[in-house]
């Protein structure tokens, strides 16, 4: 490359950050700005008679996991509320997620597996109120009025067209609830900034004109950190610039509703407290807290009534109370509520009361943190998160955790400084870069995210069955008990007791599943377990053929996570797993798992121990999954160095590439597509060679050398360069003068141009090896796609199409071959600039920035889908498959060190011949069993007819 563009994470020193101003680039909304109206895809005539055997089964299966309380791969049949008004999340990573989107409303809700609720909880809102010496006052709660509060009803009342007269208690719960606030924010005159992890909201006027007021929140997200960045909490910094001429008195109000999302505030039986502690009722507990300084006076309204019959203080008067007085000083509460009543929701509220000078700024924190200490799967299997640490398990640390982040903040802030400040203001690159790659960021939050702390799972009396056990009854420590927990507190000892024992008799069971720790050397630290979803709307965990393009945020970022989920997979390799799971296909019979095949995800219900929760196709049979193990390992321990790592997985890398070796069919080196996608182009076929998955194979080879001399492994060193050499000169073949055909099976889109042709060029590049192509042709395939597969696509506004006819026409052929992919059009910048080809790069990759995260883009931004079509229409919002952005950051900024490519030295025939002896052993042993059809006859009929119509 011409250009450097290393930066360095590693903080040293403290930046002090002015909380008032935002960074120098970010992603920027106005609040009274209405968005998008989001398109969902469409299918075609075809598409629609060639799936619709599919669609049924799908549809059969989902009622038959639903009525096991399981959950699934996908539900299309299910319709999610949409919106493109959507902002930074909050929160660290793993321990639960909700967003603050860009008009001020928390939503997004994603505390619990499966489950995610996107609706705005309204009553969840910073708001402001003023007063002035000349007797003006102002006071606006902080957000926009939501459309919803026009026609507001409570949930559990029946709609009516006159409340007072129809439905008397629904119109006396409506006026006295939160559509009595002061909703007259308009927002034309206020603006959200955007980037990941922090944002900023600057109110311009509004409601007092002549005080300004700046909201930044910051989560705790920290390269390279381990411990903070898997903390449940956000801060928010209010700064008040006084303009006028007079002093203002100023509250600040943050109010929070009891519920975690949905209609989870009216089941009831909801306590608040103005220190929240286990009560043992609820799984979650919430903290609201505010900094007391000199000029800032705190007071707390621990329980009002959103809605519903419950007694207390209703949302009208608590609002009033503020107005009025400025504070809850005067307010007569009790410390603890009494429990909410069914269909009735509690809230909490605290004021931060000040006094700001004319011409003066003061600066007011609040912290918002919660507490779900255990994450619960379907399976019964129960796990503590990471944070839980450093702040134990009992479910009572909210409050502990928002005092402390509220001490600890700036720090955060100079770190996020340090880490993000040197891209901003690199002047090289297009302006737009920096704000997307930041930004793409939010998936590792959002995207379902799951840390554990490593430990082996929990489990209730249910799961446990016919095992036999017994609670040790000696005496335990008593100066140990004493000092975590109340005198005389049996239940605490009990509990520590039955945890004790009920982790042991089920850690032998770790052994046969894809945890990973168990690959852990003496004295390596367990950082945990980490798991996130494919998508929002596609429930499977860490998806393996997506995590190839996703992972490159976690090996720069969180290099610890990735050697973790590389453990887990490389545990799932030697996982055999011969229960039948049912094709959605075809309905063929087929195992969940076999020996040596590397596993789709790492499961749905009960991950690491039920793998392969993905029925579409049988991916034992993937070409892509095995080789992208190989080169994700080998790229991994080229970043980090870590030989312990590399020597633990080595043996499933071994295994992974002999398993692969019966696809190749023909003996001539490289493995041959089987005529169904079987790759990450789920409805994508590919027969014979194929430039992607025989890509990939060629670089995995060359990997798995290069990883065999990392281990000392000379043998299978110069055995797989030998294998490498063989099949390099079959993938030649696919060169036709411009670009690598699709495959060489001669069919009407063999030629197709795909732009994900060099995903083994680009691997190979990043991971430092040889090329796998000559550079004249990778440059002019690259040329070639971004000829037609960028430009010919709304002039290059969108990013690359899949697949483009060598006449420029879009390849109808499939399903994905006419869509773009965001991720894939990241990943191709990334090749271009492994190739020197950095401008075109900018440019090809810039059609996602204006697609997803330009203002008049298609309203995606924070949600960046896995696919879009020429028509602009959406599959699966909020997708890992974008974080590829990052592997743009890891070609640019590669260090030198990486750029080694490494030849073995020349092995003597006979050493060849022996070692390919060993390794033919192990190949067969993992061979597939030839399965037997389980077709029915109209599936047969179907199939035929389809073929005959060319469907």
């Amino acid at each position: 490359m011409s250009e450097n563009y290393l930066y360095s994470y590693v903080l040293t020193f403290q930046i002090m950050v002015d909380p008032a101003k935002p960074a120098t680039l970010t992603w920027q909304r106005k609040l009274n700005s209405e968005g998008k109206v989001l398109s969902t895809f469409s299918l075609s005539l075809p598409e629609i008679i060639h799936m619709l055997p599919i669609g049924y089964r799908l549809w059969r299966h989902i009622r038959e996991e639903a009525a096991k309380g399981h959950g699934i791969l996908m539900n299309p049949f299910k319709k999610r509320p949409i919106s493109s008004c959507h902002g930074v999340p909050l929160g660290g990573m793993g321990a639960g997620s909700f967003e603050r989107n860009y008009k001020g409303e928390f939503q997004r809700w994603q505390l619990f597996p499966r489950m995610c609720e996107d609706k705005p909880v309204l009553a969840n809102q910073f708001s402001v109120f003023v007063s002035r010496p000349n007797g003006k006052k102002y006071s606006a709660v902080l957000s926009p009025r939501n459309p919803e509060l026009i026609t507001y009803v409570p949930v559990g009342y029946p709609p009516c067209e006159s409340l007072g007269k129809a439905n008397p208690d629904a119109l006396e719960s409506a006026t006295s609830g939160i559509g009595s606030w002061d909703w007259n924010l308009k927002g034309n005159n206020s603006t959200y900034h955007g980037l990941f992890p922090r944002a900023w909201t600057e109110y311009e006027g509004e409601p007092d004109p002549l005080l300004r007021i700046v909201c930044r929140q910051i989560s705790p997200f920290i390269p390279h950190n381990y411990k903070e960045s898997s903390f449940p909490v956000t801060v928010f910094t209010f700064t008040l610039l006084n303009l006028g001429k007079t002093a203002a008195d100023v509250t600040l109000l943050f109010t929070w509703a009891n519920s975690v999302g949905g209609v989870s505030g009216l089941s009831g039986h909801h306590y608040n407290s103005t220190i929240r502690t286990a009560n043992g009722v609820s799984p979650v507990t919430f903290a609201i807290a505010a900094e007391e300084t000199d000029g800032v006076h705190v007071s707390e309204c621990p329980c009002f009534v959103i809605d519903g019959n419950s007694r207390g203080i209703t949302a009208k008067d608590m609002w009033h109370e503020i107005k009025e007085h400025g504070s809850f000083d005067r307010l007569d509460s009790t410390e603890t509520s009494m429990p909410s009543e069914l269909g009735s929701t509690i809230g909490a509220a605290i004021a931060a009361s000040l006094s700001v000078p004319s011409d003066a700024s003061r600066n007011v924190s609040f912290s918002l943190a919660w507490d779900c200490p255990e994450v619960n799967f379907v399976s019964g299997r129960s796990y503590h998160r990471r944070y839980t640490k450093f702040y134990g398990t009992h479910g009572d640390a909210a409050a502990n955790i928002a005092h402390d982040a509220i001490l600890e903040h700036s720090i955060w802030e100079s770190q996020v400084e340090a880490w993000q400040k040197p891209v901003l203001e690199d002047k090289r690159l297009p302006e737009w870069y920096p704000v997307t790659l930041f930004n793409e960021l939010y998936y590792l939050n959002s995207g379902g995210t799951v840390w554990t702390d490593g430990s082996p799972p929990i489990h209730s009396l249910s799961s446990i069955k016919a095992r036999k056990f017994s609670i040790d009854m000696r005496s335990s420590d008593a100066n140990n008990t004493l000092s975590i927990s109340p005198p005389n507190d049996s239940s605490v000892d009990i509990l520590g007791r039955m945890t004790s024992i009920l982790e042991e008799i089920h850690s032998p069971l770790t052994l046969n599943s894809a945890f990973g720790t168990n690959l852990l050397q003496k004295g390596e630290e367990n950082i945990g377990q980490f798991l996130y979803y494919e998508g929002i709307e596609y429930n499977m965990w860490n998806t393996y053929d997506v995590h190839f393009y996703s992972s490159f945020a976690l090996i720069m970022l969180f290099p610890k996570i990735e050697l973790s989920i590389q453990r887990d997979f490389a545990a799932s390799v030697m996982l055999h797993d011969p229960s039948k799971m049912s094709l959605l296909h075809d309905g063929t019979q087929v195992s969940k798992k076999v020996l040596g095949a590397v596993p789709h995800d790492i499961g749905i219900n009960d991950p690491w121990f039920e793998v392969n929760g993905y029925n579409l196709y049988n991916t034992d049979r993937w070409k892509d999954l095995n080789p992208k193990f190989v080169l994700q390992v080998y790229r991994d321990v080229v970043a980090t160095g870590d030989k312990n790592f590399a020597k633990a997985v080595w043996p499933s890398v071994y295994v992974a590439m002999a398993f692969m070796d019966q696809f190749d069919k023909d003996g001539d080196g490289m493995i041959e597509n089987e005529g169904f996608p079987d790759q990450t182009y789920d409805t994508w076929s590919a027969s014979g060679v194929s430039a992607y998955s025989g890509g990939l194979w060629i670089a995995a080879l060359q990997a798995a050398s290069a990883l065999a001399r990392e281990v000392g492994d000379r043998g299978a060193e110069g055995y797989f360069w030998f294998r490498f050499q063989k099949a390099k000169k079959v993938y030649e073949k696919l060169w036709n003068g411009s670009y690598f055909d699709y495959d060489n099976s001669g069919g009407s889109a063999s030629s197709s141009i795909q732009a994900d042709q060099l995903a083994g060029q680009w691997y190979a590049r990043a991971c430092g090896l040889l090329p796998i192509v000559d550079e004249d042709k990778a440059k002019s395939a690259l040329e070639k796609v971004y000829s037609f597969n960028v430009l010919k696509v709304k002039g290059g506004r969108r990013g690359a199409v899949n697949g483009m006819l060598p006449s420029g026409e879009i390849d109808l052929s499939a399903m994905q071959s006419r869509e773009i992919w965001p991720g894939v059009t990241y990943a191709l910048a990334a090749t271009m600039i492994h190739e020197d080809m950095v401008e075109t790069a900018f440019q090809t990759a810039c059609g996602v920035y204006e697609a997803a995260w330009s203002e008049e883009g298609l309203g995606l931004s924070f949600q960046t889908p896995e696919a879009w079509n020429t028509d602009d229409q959406y599959r699966a919002l909020g997708y890992m498959r974008p974080l590829a952005i990052w592997a743009m950051q890891w070609a640019l900024s590669i260090p030198k060190p990486l750029k080694q490519e490494l030849k073995p030295k020349a092995m003597d025939d006979s050493l060849i011949k022996k070692h390919q002896a060993g390794f033919t052993k192990v190949a067969c042993l993992l061979k597939l069993p030839v399965e037997e059809g389980s077709r029915s006859v109209l599936q047969a009929v179907y199939d035929y007819a389809s073929k005959k119509l060319g469907l």
